[in-house]
C-alpha cells in the first residue's frame, strides 16, 4: 500500500511524500519549472540504493492532494486524562483541591468501563481534529482507553492512575494491580503501551512510590506523575517531610530517566539540578496551570539550560477544557514571555519542538519528525485559513495565530485516520459520550 501526499508544503518547499506501509519511503521536492522536472524524471529513476523511485501519482494506491496544505509531524500530547472529557465544564472556577475533593473524585468513583471507553473515544476524536497522533495518559480503567485508542487508530502510553492515600491495605492492593498488569501479555497492538501512574505526593505513600520506582527500573517502564504543581503541595511536603517535593523524591530514589513529571512549577535551582542529573523529563501544562490558578512561572529556560527534556501537555478536559495542542503551544510560549517580561523566551520554534519531537523522544518512539524511514505520523494543515496569510513564517503562524481547526488530514503509522476534517463514526461518538457524561453525574454510587 503506497500513499502519496502530493504537492504538500514542507519547510517552504512544495514536496511529494511517498508512504509505503507505515513508513515514509521517499520525500521528493517538486521542481519549480519544466526543465527541472525533465531532469528530475531522468535523474531520479533510481534511488541511491538502486530501487526504482516513483515520479508521479499514478504509482500510488491512494493520492491525497496537498495543494495549499503544509505537512507537520503528528503532535504528541504528553499529559492527559483522556476520559475526563466527560467532566468538561463541570466544576469550573474552583481551586485544585476543592475541585478534586468535591467535584471530581466523588464522580470518578462511579466510573464504569463504558464511561471511560466513550470518554476516551471522544478524547481521541478531539485530538485527531487538532492534530495529535500520540498521547501519554493517566487514568482509571486503562483497558477501556486502550480499546478506544485501538479503534481510533492513535498511539498512546497509558498509566493506570494509582492512589493509596497512605492506607496500607490500598498500598498492597496497588502493588497487586501493577504486578497483574505487567505480568501478563498485552492483548493490544504495538501502538498501546502501559506505564505506572502514581498520582502525586499528597495521594501516594512514600512506601508505594519507592516500590513503584524500583519496579520501573527493574522492568524498564515509564512513570507518569504530578509533581510540584501548587504552592500548597510544596508547603505540605515541607511540613511533613522537611524537604521540597523534588528532594523528597530524591530521598525515595524515585528520580530517574523513567520518571516523566507533569507541571513542576515550584522548583528551585537545586531541584532543577537534581532533575537534570537524574534524567527526569518534564511536561509543561500551561492551560490547566492558569485555569486552576496553580501558577504561571514555569522555569523553561532554567530546565532547558540544565539539559532537561521539556514537552507540552494539555492536561484533562476538566482542568483545561480542550485537548488542542496547537493552542497549548501558544499558551506555553506566551505565558513564559509574559512572566519573564522577555519576548525571546520560549520561542515558537521551541514550543513546536516541545509539542512534537520532545514528547516522542520521551516515549522512545521514532516520530515527531518528518524523515525517510520514520513512521508516517503526519498532519496536513490547511493554508487557506486566513491566519496563514501572509505566510512569512509558517511555524510562527501555526503557534501564534492558528488553533486545531486548521488541521485537515491526519495519518498515524501510515493509516489515514482523518481526511477533509472528517473521522469515521464521529457523530455516534459525540452522542454516546454526551449521554455517558450526563448519566454519570446523575448516577448514585
Amino acid at each position: 500500500m503506497v500513499i502519496l501526499l502530493k504537492s504538500v508544503e514542507l519547510n517552504g518547499q512544495e514536496t511529494d511524500i511517498y508512504i509505503e506501509g507505515n513508513k515514509i519511503k521517499r520525500i521528493v521536492p517538486v521542481p519549480n519549472d519544466i526543465s527541472e522536472q525533465s531532469d528530475r524524471v531522468i535523474d531520479n529513476r533510481k534511488s541511491s540504493d538502486n530501487e526504482p523511485v516513483a515520479n508521479d501519482f499514478l504509482s500510488a494506491d491512494t493520492v491525497i492532494d496537498g495543494t495549499r496544505k503544509a505537512v507537520i509531524p503528528g503532535l504528541v500530547n504528553m499529559h492527559t486524562h483522556a476520559a475526563m472529557t466527560l467532566f468538561r465544564g463541570f466544576g469550573d472556577d474552583m481551586p485544585l483541591m476543592p475541585w478534586l475533593e468535591e467535584k471530581i473524585w466523588p464522580n470518578e468513583a462511579k466510573l464504569t468501563y463504558d464511561d471511560v471507553y466513550w470518554g476516551a473515544k471522544l478524547a481521541c476524536l478531539e485530538m485527531l481534529h487538532s492534530g495529535t497522533t500520540t498521547f501519554f495518559d493517566m487514568y482509571y480503567l486503562p483497558d477501556a482507553t486502550a480499546q478506544a485508542v485501538e479503534e481510533m487508530g492513535l498511539r498512546a502510553v497509558l498509566a493506570d492512575a494509582c492512589f493509596d492515600h497512605f492506607n496500607r491495605k490500598l498500598t498492597e492492593r496497588s502493588k497487586k494491580i501493577i504486578l497483574k498488569r505487567f505480568g501478563q501479555k498485552s492483548p493490544y497492538s504495538e501502538h498501546i503501551r502501559f506505564a505506572l501512574g502514581p498520582h502525586a505526593l499528597y495521594t501516594v505513600s512514600g512506601e508505594l512510590l519507592r516500590w513503584i520506582s524500583d519496579f520501573a527500573k527493574d522492568n524498564d517502564t515509564l512513570i507518569h506523575f504530578h509533581l510540584a504543581e501548587t504552592e500548597g503541595e510544596v508547603l505540605q511536603c515541607l511540613q511533613r517531610f522537611g524537604v521540597t517535593p523534588v528532594r523528597y523524591l530524591q530521598q525515595l530514589g524515585m528520580l530517574s530517566p523513567h520518571l516523566i513529571a507533569a507541571h513542576v512549577l515550584y522548583v528551585d535551582e537545586e531541584d532543577i539540578r537534581m532533575l537534570a542529573d537524574n534524567g527526569v523529563k518534564v511536561v509543561h501544562n500551561p492551560a490547566s496551570n492558569m485555569k486552576l490558578g496553580s501558577g504561571s512561572q514555569f522555569k523553561y529556560r532554567e530546565m532547558r539550560d540544565a539539559g532537561i527534556n521539556v514537552a507540552i501537555g494539555t492536561d484533562g478536559c476538566s482542568s483545561s477544557n480542550n485537548l488542542d495542542m496547537i493552542e497549548a503551544m501558544k499558551l506555553a510560549s506566551l505565558l513564559n514571555k509574559s512572566w519573564r517580561k522577555d519576548p525571546e523566551d520560549f520561542t515558537c520554534t521551541e514550543a513546536f519542538h516541545a509539542a512534537t519531537q520532545a514528547g516522542a523522544d520521551m516515549l522512545e518512539i521514532n516520530t515527531g519528525r518528518i524523515a525517510e524511514g520514520h513512521p508516517a505520523d503526519l498532519c496536513l494543515i490547511d493554508l487557506n485559513k486566513p491566519v496563514f496569510t501572509p505566510n512569512f513564517n509558517f511555524i510562527s503562524n501555526l503557534v501564534f495565530a492558528a488553533n486545531g481547526s486548521c488541521v485537515d488530514t491526519v495519518l498515524c503509522d501510515g493509516r489515514i485516520v482523518m481526511h477533509n476534517k472528517k473521522v469515521q463514526g464521529e457523530d455516534e461518538i459525540i452522542e454516546r459520550a454526551a449521554r455517558a457524561a450526563f448519566d454519570l453525574i446523575k448516577r448514585d454510587r
